[in-house]
């Protein structure tokens, strides 16, 4: 090779690598890293705006406050004001009723899509997407965007393996017993072992995946959700980390509260013009609480912050096996919140007394909530910024602009717009259809650009819970708060400038009217295009028991909803037959080997609500293997309780259909319709479809 020819070539790779050298720092500088990053998103649950050390408590939160100090926060992100919304909107980039969860994934609310309340096929997940784009997929913890209905029937078709996880560990529905919960693992379920905890469960999980990834597949990026129950109730936590907080809370939650907001605006969360909204009406002067109502409610606020403190120990953990493989500069960590602060009155369990065992289930109370909203006003369920406004933590060394770290971003984003950054950041591509259906487009818009201390123009934000409305429009908001059984009124309607009034304390709606209305007339657009309407202002139980109505009785979910008895001597199954023996694709099959002394050793129970005066036509279709006799009744709930409609059926081995109309209801309470099979004959095999239960007019 001649020398001219030498000098050439290595001149080249010279320029070759500064090219690619600057193209790396660029990429960098432009909030993109130059391998695919790796994603966690981690979730709290039931976590208000100012509980975290970083921003603004007194909760030790070392792991996310340093995720903090070496990232950027939020002084202004929102969520969807309900743990189920805002599931289906942060996994999928879309408003909730898009994805079908316009309410909880408690019920069927039988308005139409939006209301459906199981995350539909006209949305995808992140993990969906980013599979798509060579990724490695793994959730833990909580799902709670499948109806319950359907997931006590086990019907898997919408849990986190069916929706692009690769591997699942957590529970699917909305809430659980820390210390005995029901765990799903993939799409097995089972009892919770001895000496378990959730939080830690999820953490340990957690970890393990990773290092099963770094392990046997470290090529791959990977996509990981991290949706810890802490610090939802029930208030369960340790005795060793309650105590580091007793002390703490018996401060009383006005001085508390004093403390934070003094403290967010050290910070940097707040200026000094900002207002700290007053004590909640609700919330007594704590001065004026006997010693014993002291130490009960300081005990609540300790098992509560015991439960951040015990998740952000977790966190520690799954960011110390990142650094350990090397992977901690180039994994994109979000830290969020599903809603605001929780005020929700919540008592039950074996035991009444405060101390954080697996024999209790209570909340902290509406007092705490108020410190945990500070200084916003509002809760959980409400679009005031006390239940939308969640802390957001981004934490991406090799993606986020050196300079920028341990600073506040000040534009206002929203959870739809981490789907979008997600997308940005992996190269993956949205789809417009998937699996045959039709996707909604994304409404989000991608946090990159602030990663580089770029504006990213986000426009407009929209929200509906309960009939609690709210429109974001750069620094304007109009929001709306609807009592439950009250009626939407626009007397309600209030507006606000927030780069002004962050804490919502200058109503502006009397002063500009004409902007209250222009934002209302935007909003109940946008209402009207994504199936919000109508509104529904029904309170939680008056909804369930509506859908109570509905019967599982075609056992599309298998048979969630129906409480089976089966006397534990007795030779005798309830179980789902997938053979289109009736009507559709499953029935009830009921198989007793030998007859037992009562009709209830073998049962199929109903449990609805009615009220005195109402009266119901109750139907069903049959079939059996060979004559037989079961029972069929309407009866209230409990021992000796009147029945409505009770009625031995003599079966042949053929397809009959069944009606029965009940007499009055005595009483309002609770009824149900009861199937016993106990007496059946010997080696019966009977199938049930096609049960509903009519209420009957009277003319």
């Amino acid at each position: 090779m001649n020398l001219s020819m030498n000098t050439f070539l290595k001149s080249t790779v010279f320029l070759f690598c500064i090219a690619t050298l600057h193209a790396q720092l660029y990429a960098q500088s432009a909030g993109a890293a130059p391998n695919k990053p790796n994603i966690i998103l981690i979730l709290a649950d039931d976590m208000g705006f100012s509980d975290l050390g970083c921003y603004g408590g007194e909760v030790r939160t070392p792991n996310l406050d340093r995720l903090a100090t070496e990232g950027i926060r939020y002084r202004q992100f929102y969520n969807a004001a309900r743990c189920c919304p805002t599931r289906a909107s942060l996994l999928t980039g879309l408003y909730p009723h898009q994805a079908g969860m316009g309410w909880m994934a408690a019920a069927d609310l039988g308005t139409g899509p939006a209301y459906q309340d199981n995350l539909n096929t006209e949305c995808v997940t992140i993990a969906e997407v980013l599979k798509t784009a060579g990724y490695s997929t793994y959730m833990t913890g909580k799902w709670h965007v499948t109806n319950e209905r359907k997931i006590d029937g086990a019907v898997t078709d919408n849990w986190p393996r069916q929706r692009g996880f690769d591997r699942y560990f957590g529970i699917i529905p909305g809430g659980a017993n820390y210390f005995t919960p029901m765990i799903y693992s993939d799409n097995r379920r089972y009892k919770a072992p001895d000496n378990f905890y959730l939080t830690n469960a999820i953490s340990d999980t957690s970890v393990r995946f990773l290092k099963d990834h770094f392990s046997r597949a470290a090529t791959n990026p990977f996509f990981m959700y991290v949706a810890y129950t802490a610090p939802h109730w029930p208030l369960h936590a340790f005795k060793e980390t309650i105590d580091k907080y007793r002390a703490e809370y018996k401060k009383g939650w006005d001085a508390i509260r004093a403390a934070r907001f003094k403290k967010q605006k050290e910070l940097g969360l707040f200026t000094s013009t900002t207002k700290l909204t007053p004590r909640d009406a609700a919330v007594p002067d704590w001065d004026r609480l006997s010693a014993k109502e002291k130490e009960e409610m300081s005990a609540r606020m300790a098992i509560y912050a015991a439960q951040i403190d015990i998740m952000d120990a977790g966190i520690g953990k799954i960011i110390e096996t990142l650094r350990q493989n090397k992977a901690l500069e180039n994994t994109l960590i979000f830290f969020l919140s599903d809603n605001g602060a929780c005020a929700e009155f919540i008592s039950s369990g074996k035991s009444k007394a405060v101390d954080g065992t697996a024999e209790t289930f209570e909340s902290y109370r509406l007092p705490w909530a108020n410190v945990s909203s500070t200084p916003f006003k509002q809760y959980k369920h409400f679009t005031h910024e006390g239940g939308i406004a969640t802390p957001l933590i981004v934490h991406w060394p090799r993606g986020i602009a050196s300079r920028l770290s341990n600073t506040f971003i000040s534009d206002y984003g929203h959870i739809t717009d981490i789907m979008a950054t997600c997308v940005a950041v992996s190269g993956a591509r949205y789809p417009s259809e998937f699996h045959g259906n039709i996707i909604h487009p994304m409404e989000g818009k991608s946090l990159l650009p602030h990663f580089s201390g770029k504006p990213n123009d986000r426009g407009k934000i929209y929200w509906e819970h309960e009939a609690n409305i709210a429109l974001r429009d750069g620094k304007w908001k109009l929001v709306a708060k609807t009592p439950e059984g009250a009626s939407f009124s626009m007397d309600s309607v209030q507006l606000y400038d927030m780069e002004a009034d962050p804490s919502e304390m200058n109503d502006l709606s009397r002063q500009d009217p004409e902007r209250a209305r222009a934002m209302y007339a935007d909003w109940e657009q946008w209402a009207r295009k994504i199936g919000a309407f109508p509104l529904d202002t029904r309170e939680y139980n008056v909804r369930m028991q509506a859908y109570r109505r509905n019967v599982n009785g075609s056992f599309d979910d298998n048979l969630g909803g129906w409480n089976i008895h089966r006397a534990g001597d007795l030779k005798g199954t309830i179980t789902i037959d997938k053979g289109s023996r009736i009507s559709g694709e499953r029935s009830a099959r009921v198989f007793l080997e030998q007859p037992a002394q009562k009709p209830a050793a073998l049962s199929m129970l109903w449990p609805f609500k009615a009220q005195k005066g109402e009266r119901f036509l109750l139907r069903l279709k049959t079939r059996a293997n060979k004559d037989t006799r079961f029972f069929v009744r309407l009866e209230s709930v409990g021992p000796g309780a009147p029945k409505i409609i009770d009625e031995q059926v003599a079966l042949k081995p053929e397809t009959e259909s069944l009606e029965f109309t009940s007499d009055k209801v005595p009483q309002n309470g609770m009824y149900r319709i009861g199937l016993y099979f106990g007496t059946a004959a010997a080696g019966s095999e009977l199938w049930i479809d096609d049960v509903a239960l009519v209420p009957v007019k009277d003319e």
